[in-house]
């Protein structure tokens, strides 16, 4: 059985059954479902799933105070999420047409010859807790759109998002072209490797991604791994200070620093470092860590008490090798009885000889190391087994577009950083894992290509 404890007092929030014996029937439905739901022209698609975008989104209120019981986010920040679903999903739908239409070759004499794009078939999709319907949205919208079926997993932290994206599906759009199931990490595998399923898309721990390109390994099929990240940012000597502090306070402690591109370390040069530094632990100062029911708080609890402690473990360990804490706890008015609330953190003198600064972390705090120039600030980002996303800090976007030629990464920010633009690829690099979700390339994912080469008559 499912049971979700919520990070607000570490109670338990809901149960729910696992889907074990739902398997069988909910493949062999979906398959039945998807050869219906691909016949049908791409425009009805996107009407359908328009309707089935606006009725989720028609449940605002329930669904913000689900996220903030089911994971901590703050309920005054949990708007947000929604507001990128609806973002995401609008925009994959308004250029669903235009590039799932055939590619026609130039006329030639007595032939018609194109390129049609096929549905893969059943899609497969594991979604985190972290942002349960941003993450989630970006694989369900263009796999729908693209004429393929969908079965989704939600984490055990977040199983009513499923259901309530299934209590949309099923007023919208047709049987079973839409399912979930509660599964434990066993029976996700069993689906991952049945010959019936023709997508996955996974977001989660590099581990748990290995396994998961394993069990694909009995057949051949496109598969979509959004995994680890430590997500670096390089403040050049021409930043704009005070805005880009701003902007690396919130990139770095935004949802307790639980995203896969949050800001987890920061290469400041070293002729800026000192009012860098000193304005950025001003900032964090401003946060307001408390019950995330409450309006007014800005900084909620983290997931679990294990994931306090892996925190709590990373930073100890990285003050025992001689980092330096910059933020005082006592600071900060908390429910100190429940152990996965955490002061937001930044720590000094570190190195790339610190867990800390090498493995995700996954929490509130940041490292912030200087620098002596763009060499070595570039060499400090490429210095990591991951690469999602990075941003660069400065006033010339000539040098951020040449610097960003030299990073291993995903995305390249210039004066950005956790934030999906769905019109860009959302993809990784190294042990960030494989694939695309978002703008007109997910598409090429989700479908096959299939060429029609016709000769009018024969003479």
């Amino acid at each position: 059985m499912i049971q979700t404890i919520t990070p607000i007092d570490n109670t338990l929030y809901i149960e729910r059954d696992y889907s074990s014996k739902l398997i069988e029937d909910t493949l062999s439905n979906s398959v039945i479902a998807q050869n219906e739901w691909a016949k049908l022209p791409v425009n009805e698609r996107v009407i359908l799933l328009q309707n089935f975008v606006s009725d989720f989104l028609s449940k605002e209120s329930q669904i913000i105070e689900e996220i903030t019981r089911q994971m901590g986010r703050p309920i005054s920040q949990a708007i947000s999420e929604l507001k990128g679903f609806k973002e995401r999903a609008d925009y994959m739908l308004s250029i669903a047409e235009n590039k799932l239409q055939n590619i026609y070759l130039p006329e030639k004499e007595n032939f018609k010859n194109f390129i049609k794009r096929i549905p893969m078939g059943v899609s497969f999709v594991i979604a985190p807790w972290n942002y349960p319907y941003l993450t989630s949205v970006n694989s369900i919208i263009p796999s729908l759109a693209s004429g393929n079926s969908v079965i989704l997993k939600h984490s055990a932290q977040t199983p009513l998002c499923a259901e309530q994206l299934y209590e949309s599906a099923k007023k919208t759009l047709p049987k079973n072209v839409f399912n979930y199931l509660h599964l434990n990490h066993e029976d996700s595998l069993k689906i991952v490797s049945d010959k019936r399923t023709a997508f996955v898309s996974f977001t989660g721990s590099v581990k748990a991604g290995y396994e998961v390109q394993k069990a694909t390994t009995n057949k051949f099929i496109s598969i979509a791994l959004e995994l680890g990240g430590k997500d670096p940012a390089y403040v050049r000597h021409d930043a704009d200070v005070e805005k880009t502090v701003e902007n690396l306070v919130d990139g770095s402690f935004f949802n307790s620093g639980q995203s896969c591109c949050a800001i987890e370390r920061i290469y400041v040069d070293k002729k800026i470092y000192n009012s860098f530094l000193e304005l950025f632990v001003e900032k964090t100062y401003e946060y307001k860590l408390g019950d995330p029911l409450n309006k007014e708080t800005n900084l909620g609890p983290v997931v679990k008490l294990s994931s306090a402690n892996f925190i709590n473990d990373q930073i100890n360990s990285a003050i025992k090798q001689g980092a330096k804490k910059m933020i005082e706890a006592s600071k900060f008015d908390y429910p100190k009885e429940h152990k996965n609330y955490m002061p937001p953190q930044v720590l000094t003198n570190v190195n790339h000889g610190m867990k800390f600064m090498m493995e995700e972390t996954f929490g509130p705090c940041v490292g912030i190391m200087p620098v002596e120039n763009d060499k070595e600030g570039i060499g400090l980002m490429n210095d990591s087994p991951y690469g999602l996303t990075a941003s660069i800090w400065t006033k010339d976007i000539e040098a951020a577009q040449k610097l960003g030629d030299e990073v291993n990464t995903g995305t390249l920010f210039m004066n950005r950083c956790d934030y999906l633009d769905p019109g860009l690829s959302w993809t990784g690099a190294k042990e960030t894992g494989k694939g695309c979700s978002l703008s007109e390339i997910a598409f090429e994912h989700l479908t096959k290509p299939k060429s029609f080469h016709l000769r009018k008559e024969l003479k």
